[in-house]
């Protein structure tokens, strides 16, 4: 590779033909560095595992620990611009990279979205709505928290939890003591149990100029705490009134402006009668905007590189309705082989996406399907059908 003075670089846009480093090698680099590569930009991946999804489509695939702070340095030394799909890279790691280029989102907003009880802190210090909450550290905090919220109510780590992984419900005071056990965590948060009529998210884009884009509101349908099925529509919703979808993409866009996002945004909310309620925030594309890379006018992985690359962000427009239907390592156990690929493509309108994962593990997420229709029912319908063909 021809080397050349990146200091000599002084605009803050990033233009096509630069290096883009993504820190992690999972599906959502995977998609964001082939809609980098298709704009003419070239991708640097790091993540610890070799062959991984992102690196099979980069340029260049760096394998190291995330915290291996000199490696990440000279990785960060060979490109433009950092951002990243995985959000449990050490502060440390952050913070020398951020000294030498640009990190967009920024190291403050990722460790604020990826620590449970400073995301709720901020949150609601900003008068955002979200469930009453609790800070527990040890079981008479968690006795007196659950006395004080009542049951049923959550316990979640502060730290490392996605899927469903990291946090138990508790039904009743007396299952405090085994609840504290099983989190194995020092510091946990206790969430009220927010009775929801249905799950929405909206991502929402910023770049460093300061223009802000949203995708519709995605509505979303969880088995086992893994995302199942996405339903998104252009059209008025039986399910959800305008008002609603609405509140819940002003408040997207009002998080983003208040966390001075450049980047890429998914906030998760629940549907409660007529109010929205902030659940969780992800700093980068999420599970449920891949639909985006089939049905809408700009993905939301080009807009996550158009945004940290300071470029006008692109049109969200939804071109049908559509719906997105997980494929978990489950699906190749229940085919007892291969799944049965060509039978799910019958359908003409199927998209299929497949992530480049060698081993399929019972809930793993490896890969999707995506159909567009004249309505989300229809779609919803297709990609259902599609997926039981596989098996």
């Amino acid at each position: 590779m021809k080397s050349r003075d990146r200091s000599a670089i002084t605009s803050n846009v990033i233009l096509p033909g630069q290096t883009i480093g993504i820190l992690g090698g999972g599906q959502l680099g995977r998609m964001f560095a082939i809609a980098a590569r298709r704009m003419g930009y070239r991708v640097h991946a790091f993540d610890p595992t070799p062959d991984c999804p992102t690196g099979q489509v980069a340029d260049l695939e760096v394998n190291a620990p995330y915290d291996d702070v000199d490696e990440a340095v000279r990785f960060a030394q060979s490109v433009d611009v950092v951002t990243f799909e995985f959000e449990n890279v050490p502060s440390q790691t952050l913070a020398a990279i951020e000294k030498i280029r640009p990190v967009h989102p920024s190291p403050f907003v990722l460790d604020t979205t990826r620590h449970r009880l400073k995301e709720k802190d901020f949150l609601s210090s900003a008068g955002f709505p979200v469930a009453p909450y609790r800070a527990v550290r040890n079981t008479d905090d968690l006795k007196q928290a659950i006395a004080e919220l009542g049951t049923p109510c959550i316990l979640k780590t502060a730290e490392f939890g996605y899927d469903g992984k990291g946090q138990s419900r508790i039904d009743s005071a007396d299952q405090a003591d085994n609840a504290w056990a099983k989190l194995n965590c020092p510091l946990g948060v206790l969430e009220g149990f927010v009775k929801f009529d249905r799950e929405i998210s909206v991502i929402v884009a910023r770049n460093a100029s300061g223009d802000v884009r949203a995708f519709d509101v995605f509505e979303n349908v969880h088995v086992n705490h893994i995302l199942d099925v996405t339903t998104v529509t252009n059209q008025r919703s039986a399910g959800m009134s305008v008002s609603l979808r609405e509140k819940a993409i002003v408040l997207a866009r009002q998080i983003a402006q208040k966390i001075n996002l450049v980047g890429l945004l998914c906030v998760e909310l629940f549907v409660s009668g007529h109010d929205v309620i902030v659940n969780e925030l992800a700093p980068r594309p999420h599970n449920s905007g891949h639909v985006t890379f089939d049905a809408c006018v700009t993905s939301q992985f080009e807009q996550q590189l158009r945004a940290v690359c300071d470029l006008p962000l692109g049109d969200t427009t939804l071109l049908r309705p559509a719906a997105m239907a997980n494929l978990l390592g489950d699906v190749w156990i229940a085919a007892g082989d291969k799944p049965k690929w060509d039978r799910a493509l019958r359908d003409p309108s199927i998209k299929l996406h497949l992530y480049g994962k060698i081993e399929p593990k019972k809930g793993r997420k490896m890969g999707h399907l995506t159909a567009l229709a004249d309505s989300p029912e229809e779609a919803r319908s297709r990609v259902l059908a599609a997926r039981a063909a596989l098996v």
